[in-house]
C-alpha cells in the first residue's frame, strides 16, 4: 500500500497560484496513476486530474482545464498539482490519491490540504 501526504494550500487571492505536492512512500508511484480530487464545502468530492502510470498522458475535469497542471516526478516519488487563475470556486480541501496500474478504483489517499481563493 502506497502512503500519501498532500502540502501546498494556503490562502490565495483569485487570480493566484499555488502548487500542491504529494509525497509517496510505501511503493513507488511509478506503478501507479496518480490523481487529485477535491472537495468543496458542502459538496461531494470530485475529480479533478490524472495522471497515467506509464504514457504519462493527462485528463481534467472540464472546470480546471487549462488553468491546473498535474505533473510526476517518479524520482521523488511525488505528484504535483499547479493551479493557476485561481478562481473562489477553486475553494477546498484537495486530496491526492493512487491507484495502481491496471486498476479500477483509486484506493489510497492522502490526509488533504486546504485551498481558500479569497474574492
Amino acid at each position: 500500500q502506497v502512503q500519501l501526504g498532500e502540502s501546498g494550500g494556503g490562502l490565495v487571492q483569485a487570480g493566484g497560484s499555488l502548487r500542491l505536492s504529494c509525497a509517496a512512500s510505501g511503493r513507488t508511484i511509478s506503478n501507479y496513476d496518480m490523481g487529485w480530487f477535491r472537495r468543496a464545502p458542502g459538496k461531494e468530492r470530485s475529480f479533478v486530474a490524472a495522471i497515467h502510470w506509464r504514457s504519462g498522458s493527462t485528463s481534467y475535469a472540464d472546470s480546471v482545464k487549462g488553468r491546473f497542471t498535474i505533473s510526476r516526478d517518479n524520482a521523488k516519488n511525488t505528484v504535483y498539482l499547479q493551479m493557476s487563475r485561481l478562481k473562489p470556486e477553486d475553494t477546498a480541501v484537495y486530496y491526492c490519491a493512487s491507484r495502481p496500474n491496471g486498476g479500477v478504483d483509486f484506493g489510497s489517499w492522502g490526509q488533504g490540504t486546504q485551498v481558500t481563493v479569497s474574492s
